[in-house]
């Protein structure tokens, strides 16, 4: 990656997540700390700031000590709607300015600062626009390394009334990074059940 490419991060956090009871996620305790904090704790070594995407509890996500940004419409348009804010904040702060966003969601805890490493290593080497995480079967299209340029690419999507992350990044220069075989890490709490699975797996640490 080139040392002048200029990174910045977001953590993806604006949901209703209606099947944990509207509870806002990012800030449900797992293991003992707020989900949001494992994304911050992954996400900060690989980029030069990183930008927290909540719609509610605004207060709250500050004391985390990273700038928080909502969507531009207050009508929870989806994971796009997060990461065309982040482009827009990315864009306009002289101090990120970056080229390349790495977007994760905050109910990931199992991510790590070596996979979204991964993720810009490979979006560079093959000079993509779009690295997403591929895990052997599916793609998991809110991990990413994008190129921050494709922002007009996504408010004219977004303007159409679509939503669907997939369907937009297909229309992209994208690369698959394989995760095949550490899959487990893209496990997500949607849940209060899957929270507690996850807790009790033997496999975290």
């Amino acid at each position: 990656m080139n040392s002048q490419t200029k990174v910045a991060g977001v953590i993806l956090a604006g949901g209703r997540a209606r099947r944990m009871n509207n509870q806002d996620k990012g800030l449900v305790n797992f293991k003992g700390r707020p989900m949001v904090s494992y994304a911050i704790a992954a996400l900060a070594p690989v980029v030069d700031g990183v930008f927290i995407n909540a719609n509610r509890n605004i207060d709250q996500y500050r004391q985390f000590g990273w700038p928080v940004i909502s969507d531009q419409t207050d009508s929870f348009d989806g994971p796009l709607a997060g990461i065309l804010t982040a482009m827009i904040h990315a864009d306009a702060d002289a101090d990120a300015d970056a080229d390349v966003l790495v977007v994760i969601p905050c109910d990931s805890p199992l991510i790590k600062t070596k996979h979204l490493q991964k993720l810009l290593l490979t979006r560079a080497e093959h000079n993509a626009d779009v690295a997403v995480a591929f895990d052997g079967t599916r793609l998991h299209p809110v991990f990413l390394a994008i190129k921050t340029a494709l922002q007009t690419s996504l408010q004219e999507y977004l303007a159409d009334g679509q939503r669907k992350v997939e369907v937009w990044l297909a229309q992209q220069n994208l690369v698959r990074v394989d995760f095949s075989n550490e899959t487990e890490i893209f496990s997500n709490i949607n849940t209060m059940t899957e929270l507690s699975v996850l807790e009790e797996t033997k496999r975290f640490s």
